[in-house]
């Protein structure tokens, strides 16, 4: 870091989440804008990441004394920062945007839109919970968090760069719409969405340890580390979630457990089968890849969730693909405009609702959950 400011050079050495921002603003020094990259990442649907706010007074109260021991363990790991300075090319990087297809151009830039947007959507909710919090415990775990999660959303803008465009992070920290959750919904939604991201990136890393001639582009190199990353903040949820029973045993929130893992894992796929072409250059099947991440996402749930989802359900798969073919349908809808577009699109919501019941209503598969949730990343 410059001796003369508190402004690191790169985000990938930033202390807090302000730095890493900081730095990227820096980078940027005014004289690149994209319109269109911030303009995706300020929408809005089902299927975009969105920015969330809660009741910061509710998470200040939470007392870890129930989960001490593995509470301290996790953010002594957290504190070492075993991955400052991991989210910087090196002599490794070795992009090539020119020579890429421009239909996977499109689908992979989409791609890095929404990674970017997720990932700064998680530091912009733990950056608030820190500002708002008095609480040590959780005020210094949402600074952690929050500076990971900056360095994460900072790397793939360096990679977006490269194509000429980038996300406006401080425009989006200002005008994007914030979705009020409720402090046990921003736990299940979260959790679930840091270990789906854990085993996304790590699918893909060793998918192409075994297939490197499929690594189009050099991030994928980067994904050990990240995912590493996303592992630890999902271990840090799932112990505040062991701090009150209730979240987790309660007949009610078992219901919302259920919906969430239900809701996440159906977005997933849908998002997924709209990037052929992305997952044709990894060598990837999407309707394989998307039940893997189900299968080790839902073996690491059982650290702390009553319940996982029946993935091999003969209802299953049919009606993932009625949801994928409903969006579709929903997207053509909105480009067609008028009375028929509405008609249409509001058919699509029909057909969509109606696949989500029907998932939702497959038999849970139930089992015991540890006295401890502390888990190790093992793929």
């Amino acid at each position: 870091m410059n001796a003369h400011t508190k402004t690191p050079s790169h985000s990938a050495y930033a202390n807090t989440a302000e730095e890493a921002i900081a730095a990227q603003d820096a980078l940027d020094n005014g004289a690149m804008t994209s319109e269109k990259a911030t303009e995706v990442a300020m929408q809005n649907t089902l299927l975009t990441p969105r920015f969330y706010t809660t009741d910061f007074a509710e998470m200040d109260a939470i007392d870890v004394t129930p989960v001490r021991a593995d509470w301290d363990r996790l953010i002594a790991r957290m504190k070492s920062d075993p991955n400052k300075g991991h989210f910087k090319k090196t002599d490794e990087w070795d992009a090539n945007w020119d020579g890429m297809d421009p239909a996977l151009k499109a689908e992979f830039i989409d791609f890095l839109i929404s990674s970017c947007t997720a990932e700064f959507s998680g530091c912009v909710l733990y950056k608030e919970m820190k500002r708002r919090g008095s609480n040590s415990d959780i005020t210094t775990l949402f600074q952690l968090m929050a500076r990971d999660e900056a360095r994460h959303a900072g790397f793939i803008n360096d990679a977006l760069r490269e194509a000429g465009i980038r996300v406006n992070l401080g425009f989006l920290t200002q005008q994007k719409k914030y979705t009020y959750f409720r402090p046990k919904f921003i736990y299940y939604a979260t959790y679930l969405s840091e270990k789906i991201g854990y085993a996304r990136y790590i699918t893909i890393y060793r998918h192409l340890e075994k297939h490197p001639e499929h690594q189009f582009h050099p991030i994928f190199g980067w994904f050990r580390e990240w995912c590493n990353d996303e592992f630890s903040h999902g271990e840090a949820f799932a112990l505040l979630m062991k701090t009150d029973p209730k979240l987790t045993e309660s007949f009610t929130n078992k219901l919302w457990i259920k919906f969430f893992l239900t809701a996440v894992y159906s977005t997933m796929w849908v998002r997924d089968h709209q990037r052929p072409l992305f997952h044709e250059a990894l060598g990837v099947d999407t309707t394989w890849y998307g039940q893997e991440v189900f299968r080790k996402t839902s073996e690491i749930s059982k650290q702390v969730f009553p319940m996982t989802l029946d993935i091999d359900h003969p209802r299953w798969r049919r009606n993932l693909d009625r949801m994928e073919a409903a969006s579709r349908q929903i997207a053509a809808a909105k480009k067609r405009g008028g009375i028929g577009g509405t008609l249409s699109r509001l058919g699509g919501m029909a057909k969509a609702a109606g696949a989500f019941v029907s998932i939702y209503t497959i038999p849970a598969i139930k089992h015991d959950v540890p006295e401890s949730p502390v888990m190790e990343p093992a793929y």
